[in-house]
């Protein structure tokens, strides 16, 4: 076989610049604001950038953003480091080439901001034509325009020397002309740069939009240690101008810990929550600047009713910053907050059990989902918190009597609502939001009983059997049941004569052998329900427990057995049974109707019979 020489060719990957140029201008970001924010921070590093390289701090910083409603032109100031000629073609005129970034590399703990060299590319979102005034402090004595109407080309050309900073003019296309209006752009900009390190004004204002320090960076940049009192109180003043929806009623601390560096402040929102409510709030800066005010993800799942802000050094970005990259920083961030967040709580229980108490009020049933998420919020919350019963929201230690917790699975229009009524004796709501893990998890703690009505084994603690003979069982099944499993019992009160149970177990297979279940339920959690719903037998869905402690059933027991007539009793009893489902919804309107008319008839039949006896 002959050997070839096979000619292999390399080549550079061509760059479609014009059209690379519409996908990171136009569509890189989420919304065009975010322009602005990109232009700041970059005003933000020529700063730091001219501090570090000048060594000469004894210029004054200043960022400045001013907008001119006539001319339709944003402007964009800063006294940092400015560039140079050659650096304008380096920097400024490469996507994807930036000088900050340069500098991180070399040393991250600057303070600078920006990463990726794009941030410049942002003005061509908002304008249709880009002109850049700017002098280097590397050379002070040249000044040089820059202008471009799309990106793609540029001219640049001398002009006279300024004082060492950068200057960008956007001429603002007309959809986006709104913008240069200075309380318009005072309100992003508070927004977006709020915790930023060097002062931004906005239009002729001499109040910087980020003047006010966050209390992380006053606490480490003041000796004077605070009253609890008062910097609670400045806690909370600092909060609401990040929690928009509710009134935040106390604070807790956020220090870096483990592999977060994550600092700042979450809160306990003052609105009542329901147990799935998910208000959680988190604006997230990164290095000073706003990167999502929705980072609610790195809050842990259960704390619905928690706000906070929070800033880090060391997350790392997307490429247009309005989200985060899911690696190791990130999961050590959401740890360190679910970690402060529970000693947090702890330490408001012991410290400050008025606010405590207020935090129990108004997020109880948040709570109890929270408790059972983890082992220490289950042992700081198990004896505080109220559960809902057929008797009001009471503490799970009145809810045990005779070393027995009680709890109905279902509704509370059920036979268990009626029945612990008589009885007087609360029962838990099970079908309320973590009441029945929770109650698994104290009973077993407490080493007490929990009985879970509706269920086979809850109903065997609940109804004790009694024996009697099967032709006197068949007897009670044709007097007095229709649909349901008829089973001979004893149970208290003794003043019920009998009751009516659903299955919840039978009830449960049903739904899920819906065919629709199988679209709202994964595979992995079909299959395990099932696993479990295949061991229930063919059963009725209700179950009559008739009850041998009641007097009546006792008497009419007696009369079957002597052979007396029992008809008129065995009417009134089974017309009871219809009226009490229909109260607990598990009968029909008609089937309600009858059982009334019957017992009327029964009524005016004794009454004329004993009329006509006297």
């Amino acid at each position: 076989m002959d050997n070839k020489i096979v000619a292999i060719e390399q080549h550079d990957t061509a760059v479609n610049l014009h059209g690379l140029m519409q996908v990171l201008s136009k569509h890189l970001y989420s919304t065009p604001m975010v322009a602005l924010r990109e232009l700041v921070q970059n005003a933000h590093d020529a700063i730091v950038r001219r501090r570090l390289e000048e060594g000469d701090s004894s210029f004054t910083p200043e960022i400045r953003v001013t907008g001119n409603p006539q001319n339709k032109t944003i402007t964009i100031y800063d006294s940092g480091a400015g560039l140079t000629k050659q650096e304008i073609h380096e920097f400024l005129a490469t996507v994807g080439i930036g000088y900050t970034r340069q500098l991180r590399q070399e040393d991250d703990d600057t303070g600078l901001i920006g990463m990726f060299g794009l941030g410049f590319l942002s003005s061509f979102v908002l304008a249709q034509q880009v002109v850049v005034h700017t002098t280097s402090w590397k050379t002070p004595q040249e000044g040089w325009v820059y202008r471009s109407d799309n990106g793609e080309t540029y001219r640049i050309e001398s002009a006279l020397p300024r004082e060492p900073g950068f200057t960008v003019t956007l001429n603002l296309k007309d959809e986006f002309s709104y913008l240069a209006d200075n309380p318009l752009l005072e309100t992003l900009l508070g927004r977006y740069c709020v915790l930023m390190r060097e002062p931004l004004f906005v239009g002729q204002s001499e109040t910087a939009v980020n003047h006010l320090s966050p209390p992380w960076r006053r606490d480490s940049d003041s000796a004077v240690v605070l009253h609890p009192g008062l910097r609670q109180k400045q806690n909370i003043e600092f909060a609401s101008r990040f929690e928009r929806t509710f009134t935040p009623i106390c604070t807790i601390d956020i220090t870096p810990s483990g592999k977060s560096d994550v600092v700042g402040i979450l809160w306990i929102q003052d609105g009542a929550t329901y147990g799935t409510s998910d208000n959680r709030n988190l604006s997230l800066f990164l290095r000073g600047m706003l990167l999502d005010d929705q980072a609610h993800d790195l809050l842990p799942l259960w704390a619905g009713f928690v706000g906070g802000v929070v800033e880090s050094n060391v997350l790392t970005p997307t490429a247009n910053r309005e989200d985060l990259q899911r690696d190791d920083a990130y999961f050590a961030t959401q740890h360190a907050l679910a970690e402060g967040l529970i000693k947090g709580l702890g330490e408001l229980a012991k410290n400050q059990p008025a606010i405590w108490r207020r935090v129990l009020l108004r997020h109880n049933e948040a709570l109890l989902g929270a408790a059972i998420c983890d082992e220490r919020l289950f042992d700081l919350l198990k004896d505080d918190l109220l559960i809902p019963t057929s008797k009001g929201e009471i503490p799970v230690r009145s809810l045990r009597q005779q070393n027995t917790l009680l709890v109905m699975p279902g509704e509370e229009s059920s036979f268990e609502e009626m029945l612990f009524r008589l009885s007087g004796r609360p029962v838990a709501l099970g079908h309320r939001y973590a009441v029945i893990p929770f109650l698994r998890r104290w009973a077993t703690l407490y080493s007490a009983r929990l009985i879970e009505i509706g269920t086979t084994g809850g109903n065997q603690s609940l109804f004790s059997c009694h024996e009697i003979s099967q032709q006197e069982e068949q007897w009670w099944r044709e007097q007095l049941a229709d649909d349901e499993e008829c089973v001979i019992s004893r149970f208290e009160p003794a003043v019920l004569p009998f009751v009516v149970v659903p299955n919840r177990e039978v009830e449960l297979k049903q739904r899920l052998e819906q065919d629709d279940a199988d679209r709202r339920m994964s595979t992995a959690a079909l299959m395990l329900a099932r696993q479990f719903t295949q061991r229930i037998s063919e059963q009725s869905d209700k179950q009559l427990y008739i009850n041998f402690n009641n007097p009546a059933i006792k008497a009419l027991s007696a009369s079957w057995q002597n052979g007396k007539n029992t008809d008129v009793a065995c009417q009134l009893l089974k017309s009871m049974k219809v009226i009490l489902s229909f109260q607990l919804q598990r009968s029909g309107p008609n089937d309600f109707h009858q059982a009334l008319d019957n017992i009327n008839q029964i009524i005016m039949t004794q009454f004329l019979a004993n009329k006509g006896e006297q």
